[in-house]
């Protein structure tokens, strides 16, 4: 168990507070789908650090569905560019339906990528040659955004193949009017072995954590597509990725999201992380209805709306070490071996939820197992609420452990100490300066000694 721990602890709470959510049944129309598991109900977060958390069905296989189109989307853009695509497919809002016919007038431009018509395009879109066909391009693009090898179910495709008249009579409406750039036949298989790719709520996450990123895989530290290109994804998401509900989840959840009718869905928190969720019971537009509540009251209790200014990436944590490699640290001797025993984190700035990942991350990652850290918020300007909670239960993870920790807070940033001792379980030291917060630990282990 461990300090970061708070983070996954927070998405539990989520699943517990929505698991009994009775709303709402899976998707019936295509049949392979019907037969998923109403109860199963998954959540995952990635940083941009690449740290990865998770809650409940994570793990548990289902297919992509709607929520493949910001992806193949992302990818028709590198491969074509803004203007081409843009020819073929619109990006205005078109506030109906994900299968409707949405089409602009005298062009016939699907109206956005997220809905159906166009998502159609999108996948036809991409470059088909005998060297590389299209969807192996297809398919290897989304494994770079989730970060592994994906492959197709193939039952789940059949299932869809059987039930796409809608599909292909929406191809063919398309192709009438001259926006179709192959055969609709062709285009619409294409689209629905894209929608059979499978995956788990933990690759979804990781999947939005990569636009979150500009691009980069945090995982893998692999550029998947260039900055603007995920700049533009997340503006179509943000506007068009909800379908007719996507102007309420905007304002009410503040972050670029897709869903799709398998039950998954993404949100994306720029610079800051990806979330994903996994429950298949969906709600009149198609989309999870345990997942939508999970990230809405998740958005609510953390500050996550997009028009809140985040903390930047990498600002918040400026220095992860153990006490002997500090300008102060003893050159030799005993003194010196017990300074290897002790951690120093140094955080900065404002602390918000994304920032406290930051922070009890790097909590874990200093000093060894059983010795000391010192947590520095001198240079911290300000902890919000949800942050400071986040602190306390990341503290209390680490004394639980075996490890001794102290703050250097000389502006009671953590909260009186009788409310630190409330959540943290020990009346936690509290030094003035850093130094001296290392020399109480370290005369604390030679207690011991």
């Amino acid at each position: 168990m461990s300090a970061a721990d708070a983070v996954t602890d927070s998405l539990q709470s989520l699943r517990d507070r929505f698991v009994g959510v009775r709303e709402g049944r899976p998707a019936d129309y295509i049949p392979q789908l019907a037969l998923a598991d109403p109860d199963a109900f998954g959540l995952a977060l990635v940083s941009m650090d690449g740290h990865r958390y998770v809650a409940g069905e994570a793990e548990v296989p289902f297919t992509l569905q709607s929520v493949s189109k910001p992806f193949v989307y992302a990818l028709a853009l590198s491969l074509l560019g803004l203007d081409e695509v843009s020819r073929w497919v619109g990006a205005e809002p078109s506030g109906e339906a994900f299968n409707a016919i949405s089409l602009e007038p005298g062009t016939g431009r699907p109206a956005n990528a997220m809905v159906n018509a166009g998502a159609i395009v999108t996948t036809a879109l991409i470059p088909d040659t005998p060297d590389d066909p299209a969807f192996d391009r297809i398919l290897r693009c989304l494994g770079c955004f989730a970060g592994r090898e994906l492959d197709v179910d193939e039952e789940v495709f059949s299932s869809e193949s059987v039930t796409g008249d809608r599909n292909r009579a929406l191809a063919y409406l398309i192709r009438s009017t001259g926006t179709m750039p192959v055969d609709p036949v062709l285009a619409v298989d294409r689209y629905f072995r894209q929608c059979a790719i499978r995956v788990t709520a933990v690759d979804l996450a990781t999947m939005a954590a990569t636009l979150a990123y500009g691009g980069v895989n945090p995982v893998t530290r692999e550029r998947v597509v260039s900055a603007e290109v995920a700049a533009r994804v997340l503006a179509v998401m943000a506007t068009c990725g909800m379908y007719d509900g996507s102007g309420d989840w905007l304002l009410r959840v503040g972050l670029p999201a897709k869903s799709g009718v398998s039950g998954g869905l993404i949100a994306v928190g720029p610079a800051r992380f990806g979330v994903a969720t996994y429950s298949p019971p969906l709600d009149a537009t198609g989309g999870s209805v345990r997942g939508h509540a999970a990230l809405e009251a998740m958005s609510d209790r953390y500050g996550l709306h997009l028009m809140l200014n985040p903390a930047l990436p990498g600002s918040t944590v400026t220095l992860v070490t153990t006490a002997d490699d500090l300008p102060s640290a003893p050159s030799a001797g005993h003194e010196r071996v017990l300074h290897e025993q002790v951690g120093v984190v140094v955080a900065q700035g404002s602390i918000d939820f994304t920032a406290a990942e930051r922070v009890l991350y790097a909590l874990d990652e200093s000093g060894p197992g059983g010795g000391s850290v010192v947590l520095d918020l001198h240079d911290v300007t300000s902890v919000d609420s949800v942050a400071r909670a986040m602190l306390h239960t990341g503290l209390a993870r680490l004394v639980g452990d075996g490890r001794r920790a102290a703050v250097v807070d000389p502006n009671d940033l953590l909260g009186p100490a009788d409310l630190v001792r409330e959540r943290t379980g020990q009346d936690l030291p509290r030094y003035a300066t850093r130094e001296g917060a290392v020399e109480g630990c370290a005369q604390a282990l030679a207690g011991e000694d």
